[in-house]
């Protein structure tokens, strides 16, 4: 399946639009379509640059909840998006179907745990914005602190149960407990996914209770599941007293979130990249998991209404 996805990816071509975006004094333009994945945080932070853009000055339409990488991935190749968020780890390890090794000082491998050369976060942001801007003429514009790192997690009653701390913990455990994960629905054949745990924890039996994102915590909640796909900015982790398990040989990049934005379309607009690159620095992880549990917690307040929220606190939207 990952080879399919490579041919998706790669063989959509970009059609060279006719875009005339005029900017006038007030930097209103033709149309910014703003896309999301599916599920909280990415809605939140797509609902955070359209406010950002409308406050520019720029109409925009909003096209949030579309899916999963690869269906974001392909709106902005085939013209229906112009930006949406994506995390450097999975544009990394999803997109360009690369690893930790491809890039440039980052040394040793994932699987020795050895230390790298320099600091993977920078090094892995300007490797993928350098490729991403060979192999399809879009640009990822400034990544924000928070790191929004893959991470496997259980119940506190099942990891006493079986004094799991790490993820090789888990792995070991699987000759004699049946692993079911709770995660989306393509976490089986991703290269970060368990593919990848397989490639670098060494293959062990797993079944896969595919379900939508915002759904995933519920089913291990429920005993559908007994291990969750998790991030670490995932509030549902402290609401249901959850146990992360190390990954102790370091099979995920970091995952910090940056807009990625069609070149025609920055180059056309260049203040979209001002207005999108002020709240970078701002979302930091324990911000992101503050938003996060607005929408996902007992408030359950809308992604549209925290994002204004967060932006009106920061100063960067008029109240």
């Amino acid at each position: 399946m990952h080879s399919t996805r490579r041919t998706i990816l790669k063989g959509a071509a970009l059609s060279p639009l006719a875009l005339a975006l005029t900017r006038i004094d007030a930097g209103a333009q033709d149309t910014i379509r703003v896309g999301s994945k599916d599920f909280p945080e990415s809605i939140i932070i797509g609902e955070i640059y359209a406010l950002l853009l409308e406050n520019a000055g720029f109409t925009v339409e909003r096209k949030l909840n579309l899916g999963g990488t690869v269906v974001a991935q392909e709106a902005l190749l085939s013209g229906d998006l112009d930006l949406y968020p994506e995390y450097t780890g999975t544009g990394l390890l999803v997109v360009l179907g690369d690893s930790l090794d491809s890039v440039p000082g980052l040394t040793g491998s994932p699987e020795a745990g050895t230390p790298t050369a320099v600091d993977p976060s920078t090094a892995v942001y300007d490797y993928v914005k350098q490729r991403y801007e060979e192999e399809y003429d879009l640009v990822w514009l400034d990544q924000t602190p928070m790191n929004d790192t893959q991470a496997l997690a259980v119940t506190r009653a099942f990891a006493d149960e079986h004094g799991l701390t790490t993820i090789s913990d888990l792995v070991a455990l699987a000759s004699s407990v049946d692993l079911v994960f709770s995660a989306p629905v393509d976490f089986e054949e991703r290269d970060d996914g368990l593919k990848g745990l397989r490639a670098v924890y060494g293959d062990f039996p797993a079944d896969v209770n595919g379900v939508a994102p915002g759904i995933k915590y519920q089913a291990l909640v429920d005993g559908d599941a007994n291990v969750v796909l998790a991030f670490s900015t995932d509030a549902e982790i402290g609401f249901n007293d959850l146990v992360v398990l190390e990954d102790d040989l370091a099979l995920w990049p970091p995952y910090h979130v940056a807009p990625v934005v069609r070149r025609s379309v920055l180059d056309a607009n260049p203040g979209i990249a001002d207005a999108l690159n002020a709240v970078a620095p701002l979302i930091t992880t324990e911000i992101q998991i503050g938003l996060n549990g607005q929408v996902v917690g007992p408030d359950e307040m809308s992604p549209e209404d925290v994002a204004r929220a967060f932006l009106q606190e920061q100063g960067l939207i008029p109240a």
